[in-house]
Order: structure tokens, then C-alpha cells, then sequence
């Protein structure tokens, strides 16, 4: 046989280690806000919100479909709803926006926001809408009313937007929406996932998170939601932050504690712009390949082609894939490395045993009455038995099938077979046996429709879990040490009438445990402790308010600011180190907590000019006070502003800039990190300058002069980076 043809048979095998960004390339030049599923077919299917898929096509799809084998190369399939399609509730005009489909008993479930109600004439009057189908392309039948109904608030309505379904090991059922204006919410949910129960619950305080995705894990219920803006295009800073809880309905806190409801808002890294083309990184779904590795699915902005027709019209914002790491319990993709232009690894969707029993059972070893019909396998025997693969696989490794136990008799059951030890499913719940040890945990509402069973084994430790299409909430649990070794062959156990598709087992993924470095102090280069300041400061509109006193430069914040065309706010500027360098300050500024104090703000600036700046403050947003990594550039004859977060602040806030010159492009890169304490950092995203720019590093105080208010910097010192 010819090497290429050789290398073309290995690949269709195995697949290519590598794939490049964006994996939506071939069918959208945008895709926002993606969802994920994987259908009883054995395909991927995606989902994003109404946009044009292409440039210069000029129509809107209303919730466009893709499908995928492999969850890289992807082919439209259609569209969700046409023309005459909407739910009766929409206004004709209305928007669909940020689709999240589940799995729910027997049938698909889509839950979407509509921007436009035909009940009221205000324009932006959010509602989540849902619609059921029987398979992932539909059809869909939307719900008569929508799962939440418009919010009002005074005038407008609260952004009643971005949904995402979780069921959790109870059965019960539970919807996140919101973001922004009304913050993030919960509600329970009716058996059928279409009504609201009770009162909702807010999980994450306004003006900060939208996008929410809830997962449990370990026993903590993970919630990851996007913050900054999603759309302002080439300044666009969205990422992703996380909180965990050990109830669905919160309270959610970061890794230090700090609640995501506080005014000072907390919020752990999970996703992060990294210098590279993409920015505004954010609004995600998860999922599980079959080796036991979590992915995660978001949209993103090329910075050097952000709209997708003329500037300042639609974001254009393609749909990444990059892998998605647990380390120290907390969620981060890549290690903390953020979004890839090209990934070395991609997602294992084929395993050594792969079976969509689309034909014989030659590849099996059957005890007991197997047939295969309509796709999948049926087992109908009263006695145990066990369908074999004829191929085996040792060491740590992950098994799974979809299964359903639909005219099930007391007594039967579904399961995998490891060697000697099983997981099996049942009407009294999941049941893990392995050298003469037994361990069941309840399975609420059975298996009398499909679900997913998958086992891992690593070393003598098997592990079986439920869910409805491994989305990140597992319905039931089971963990057990067993006394003898786990090896042997791979086999389907059933007793009674059960059926069973995708099967599969694959090599288990070696989980990574270490975060990607980031930026070290080390050789201090230069510093001003504010004994004095010192002559090697500059001013841009001098402020002759700001003084050194007790050690320490004390600004009034001024009633003015950067961002725009005015440029009336002062700036402090330094030239810094050549090279790679961290400047750090340390600044107390007093904004207070919940009430609104919009915009004041102090902190650290890389400044090329009035109109080219990246700033790093601690700033009130509205009710909230964050530390927001802003910048402005000119683009397309206009000026561009847009923000990334980092760390929650504290009254007293730590701050560094991170410099970096890219070797390639020559570009300057500034990482933006904070501290509570001085101590403990979080680094947030990167924003960079042009090759030809000399930023220099400065100091500001601005953004409104009422109520008054002094900010304080202890010192500013530049380090050597590590």
C-alpha cells in the first residue's frame, strides 16, 4: 500500500493529534454562544445563537445546528426554528438568542432567550422560551408559554436572558438565567423541564456574570459564567469565572471565599484572552469525551477581524474548542494557558471498542438472547448475560454506553462488565459490584428512557456515573476500592428486556495537575516608595491636587476620564525597563459597597497615548466594585473601548502589569493581575500594542469627583520578570 494511503488509513483510525481554531470554520464565520449535546445517533450537535453564519449573507438563522462525529470538524444541518416557526408568545421581530439544549426524560429539550415579546411594546422585554423535539435536529415544538416570563423593572425589564439547564442527583430540575442587569438566577423546575416552581433564587449579583453553566463535581456544584462585554469588537475582554457551592441554589464562592453575590464580586479564572488573535473569550458549554477528559465549547473575536461584515455591526465570534483541566478543584482551560490557535490534542471520541450497532455482533461474544435492531442492541432474556467485546483493553481506562431499561420488571438490569466487576442500573438504582464488595446509591426516575452509563477504572478504584448525556450532572454516583486487580475483558450485562448503544471503552485521560506559570517578581528594577516624587515622573494634564504625604502619593479622584474623545483625566506616567518587567502598586480607595458610584476608579495604565491605553483599576461599577483591565484603541475611524475582569478588590488592592515583547510579532503584551492581600494573585487577560508603540506605565484617579474620595498608592515598583 502506497505511505499516503497508509497515513490516510491511520488518520481515519485514530484522527490527527492536532486541530486548528476555530473548529466552526467550515460552516460559520460566527457561531456565538454555543451549546452541545450528544444525540442517541452517536453525533455531536451544536447549537448557536441567531446570527448571519457567513460574511456578506445578510440573514439571520434562528438558532443555527451543526453536527459533528468527532466534535472538531463540524457541518451545518439547519436551523432550529423558520419563518413562521416562532413560539405564539414572540413578537415576529423578536431575536433568539443563546441556545442550551439537554436530554430530559425521552426527548430534547431547547431552552433560548427571546429578546421581543408580543405581550408588551417595550423592544427589549427578555423572556426564555423553550421547545421540545425527538431528535437533535428536531422537529422542535415550542412550549405555549415561556419557561420565564418577562421581568419588569421600572421602565425596562431585567435581562431575563442566557439559560442553562441542570438536573441534579434528587432528580430535581433546576434553570440558571439572567446576567448583568438583574444578575444571574435560579429556578426549579416542573417533572417535564417547561414551568417554574416556586420562587427564583439570585446566584450571582448584577452588573457582573451572564452566560452561566452549573456542574456538580466532588460534590460541589460548580457555577462558570462570562463577565465584561461580549461584543465590543476588536476591545472585546469577555472571559470566564467560576464559583462553587454544596447546594444548586448557592451561596457561590471563588477559590478565596469571596461570595459572587458580595458588591465586591468574586469570581475564580477559568478562561482568559492570552495575547494570541482570539479576545473575548467566553459564553460556553462542557462536555466529557470517552476517555474522561472535559472540553470546553465558547466563542470568541479574531482581534484583527472582529465584525463580521462592516465595523461595528455584528461581532463576529466563531466557536473554539480547547480542553478543560481540574486542578486544586477548580476548573481552568489548559492549565491557565487560555484559548489556542492551534491545539496539540484533540477530544478522544472514538475508543479502542467503538459500537454504533449499525450492523452485526460479529466484533461480540454473546451468552443469552442479543439481537440487534433499529441501532442499537437489545437484550430480552430472564436470565444474566453478557455481550463481550472480542477486544480488550488493560490499565486505567473508561467505558461507557447509552442505555434503557423501557418495559423493565422488577429485578432487571442494564450495565457494563469490567473483568469481574459491573455497574449496573436498575429500578432500585446504580449498583457497582467488584470482588464480592456491592455498593448502590439511588437512581431517581430510573432508566426506563436512555441514559448514560460510563466506568472508569484507574488502578483498583471503579467509578460509575449517570447522567442524560454527560453534560456535567451526574443523576447518580458510585465509587468503589475493590479488593482483587480490575482486569479482563469488556462486556454489556443485562437481565430481562434492555437496550444499549454507543458502546465504547478508551485509554482513561491523564488528568493535568499543574497550572501554566505566570508572571514571577523577581530582580526589582526601579521603584518609588512616595517619599518624595521623584523627577523621573511626567504628567499629562498635571493634577495639582494629587501630593505626597505620610509616604504615599494621595490622589483625588477627578471628575474626569480616558475613555472617548474628551480625555480630561490626568495621567502619571513613567518610562519603564526594557524588556520583560512586572510593575506593581499598592492603592486603598474607599468606593464603599452596593450603592452606585459609576465610574470612580484608581489604579495602573500602559499608556501609547489619550486614545491608545490599557487600564488597570479598581473601579464601581454600578452597585459592584471590580477590578476591570480596560482598553481603549482607535479602530475603523472611531474609538474603541471595551473591558476584561480580574480578581475582586478590596478596599486595599494590589495591582500588576505583567510586560511582555512577543518575539515574532514584536508586540507588547500586558498581562493584568490583582491581590486581596498582597499575597494571594489572580492574573486575568492580556491586552497588547502595536510593535511600533513605546508604552510607558502610569497612575490614575478618575471617573467622577462626587462623593469625594482620596485614592492612596503606597509605592509603584518594577521587578524583572522570572
Amino acid at each position: 500500500m502506497h505511505i499516503a494511503a497508509v497515513a490516510s488509513l491511520i488518520l481515519s483510525l485514530v484522527g490527527t493529534p492536532s486541530f486548528d481554531n476555530p473548529v466552526s470554520r467550515d460552516f460559520a464565520d460566527t457561531f456565538a454562544d454555543p451549546a452541545v449535546i450528544r444525540g442517541l445517533d452517536g453525533y455531536w450537535y451544536s447549537y448557536g445563537t441567531s446570527d448571519p453564519l457567513r460574511e456578506g449573507e445578510g440573514k439571520h438563522h434562528r438558532l443555527p445546528i451543526a453536527r459533528s462525529s468527532d466534535l472538531v470538524e463540524w457541518t451545518y444541518v439547519g436551523d432550529a426554528f423558520g419563518e413562521g416557526d416562532l413560539p405564539s408568545y414572540a413578537d415576529p421581530n423578536t431575536l433568539l438568542w443563546a441556545p442550551d439544549v439537554r436530554y430530559l426524560d425521552g426527548r430534547y429539550v431547547m431552552y433560548f432567550t427571546v429578546t421581543n415579546s408580543a405581550s408588551t411594546p417595550h423592544q427589549w422585554d427578555y423572556s426564555i422560551g423553550a421547545a421540545t423535539a425527538p431528535t437533535p435536529t428536531g422537529p422542535w415544538t415550542p412550549a405555549p408559554e415561556p419557561v420565564v416570563p418577562p421581568r419588569p423593572s421600572g421602565d425596562a425589564y431585567w435581562n431575563t436572558i442566557d439559560p442553562s439547564q441542570f438536573t441534579d442527583v434528587d432528580g430535581k430540575k433546576y434553570l440558571y438565567f439572567g446576567g448583568f442587569f438583574g444578575g444571574v438566577w435560579v429556578t426549579e423546575l416542573s417533572a417535564d423541564g417547561l414551568e417554574p416552581v416556586g420562587e427564583p433564587t439570585q446566584v450571582a449579583v448584577d452588573n457582573k456574570f451572564e452566560g452561566s453553566y452549573v456542574v456538580r463535581r466532588d460534590g460541589y456544584y460548580y457555577l462558570l459564567a462570562s463577565s465584561a462585554n461580549c461584543c465590543a469588537g476588536p476591545t472585546t475582554g469577555y472571559s470566564v469565572l467560576a464559583g462553587r457551592a454544596t447546594s444548586p441554589l448557592g451561596p457561590f464562592t471563588d477559590r478565596e471565599g469571596q461570595p459572587l453575590l458580595a458588591s465586591r464580586a468574586g469570581g475564580t479564572p477559568v478562561l482568559a484572552q492570552n495575547g494570541n488573535r482570539w479576545i473575548g473569550v467566553g459564553h460556553h458549554a462542557q462536555l466529557t469525551d470517552l476517555a474522561g477528559q472535559d472540553w470546553m465549547l465558547y466563542h470568541a473575536i479574531d482581534r484583527d477581524d472582529p465584525f463580521l461584515d462592516e465595523p461595528y455591526g455584528v461581532n463576529e465570534r466563531p466557536m473554539l474548542l480547547d480542553r478543560l483541566d481540574w486542578i486544586d478543584g477548580w476548573p481552568v482551560v489548559r492549565a491557565g494557558a487560555g484559548p489556542s490557535e492551534r491545539s496539540s490534542e484533540r477530544p478522544v471520541t472514538r475508543g479502542h471498542v467503538d459500537e454504533r450497532f449499525s450492523g452485526g455482533l460479529s466484533g461480540w461474544r454473546d451468552t443469552g438472547d442479543w439481537a440487534v435492531q433499529d441501532g442499537y442492541v437489545r437484550h430480552t432474556g430472564g436470565e444474566q448475560a453478557t455481550l463481550a467485546s472480542r477486544k480488550g483493553l488493560g490499565g486505567d481506562r473508561r467505558a461507557e454506553t447509552y442505555l434503557r431499561l423501557a418495559d423493565a420488571r422488577p429485578g432487571d438490569t442494564a450495565g457494563l462488565r469490567i473483568g469481574a466487576a459491573t455497574a449496573v442500573v436498575s429500578d432500585s438504582g446504580l449498583t457497582v459490584t467488584a470482588g464480592g464488595e456491592r455498593r448502590t446509591v439511588a437512581l431517581p426516575g430510573g432508566a426506563a428512557t436512555w441514559r448514560n452509563l460510563a466506568v472508569t477504572v484507574k488502578g483498583r478504584t471503579i467509578t460509575a456515573e449517570v447522567t442524560s448525556a454527560r453534560l456535567g450532572d451526574p443523576q447518580a454516583g458510585v465509587s468503589l476500592d475493590s479488593p482483587v486487580p480490575l482486569s479482563g475483558a469488556f462486556g454489556l450485562v443485562a437481565k430481562g428486556t434492555a437496550e444499549f448503544d454507543n458502546a465504547g471503552v478508551a485509554r482513561l485521560a491523564k488528568p493535568v495537575t499543574r497550572m501554566a506559570p505566570v508572571p514571577e517578581p523577581g530582580r526589582k528594577l526601579d521603584a518609588d516608595e512616595f517619599g518624595s516624587l521623584d523627577h523621573a515622573w511626567q504628567w499629562v494634564r498635571k493634577d495639582p491636587a494629587a501630593r505626597v504625604a505620610g509616604g504615599a502619593l494621595r490622589w483625588p479622584v477627578q471628575n474626569g476620564d480616558l475613555v472617548g474623545t474628551g480625555n480630561t483625566a490626568s495621567v502619571l506616567l513613567r518610562t519603564p525597563p526594557r524588556g520583560d518587567y512586572i510593575v506593581e502598586t499598592k492603592v486603598t480607595l474607599d468606593l464603599g459597597e452596593d450603592t452606585v458610584r459609576n465610574h470612580q476608579q484608581a489604579g495602573l495604565v500602559a499608556y501609547a497615548s489619550d486614545d491608545d491605553f490599557a487600564r488597570l483599576s479598581q473601579v464601581a461599577i454600578w452597585n459592584t466594585r471590580q477590578v476591570e483591565y480596560g482598553r481603549e484603541l482607535p479602530f475603523a475611524d472611531r474609538l474603541s473601548f471595551g473591558g476584561n475582569i480580574a480578581g475582586a478588590p478590596a478596599k486595599t488592592t494590589w495591582l500588576r502589569l505583567a510586560h511582555h515583547v512577543d518575539r515574532e510579532t514584536g508586540e507588547h503584551e500586558f498581562r493584568a493581575g490583582s491581590s486581596r492581600d498582597g499575597k494571594t494573585w489572580t492574573w486575568a487577560g492580556v491586552w497588547t500594542f502595536g510593535k511600533d508603540t513605546s508604552p510607558r506605565i502610569g497612575l490614575v484617579a478618575h471617573g467622577g469627583a462626587q462623593p469625594a474620595v482620596e485614592a492612596e498608592f503606597d509605592y509603584v515598583r518594577f521587578y524583572r520578570t522570572r
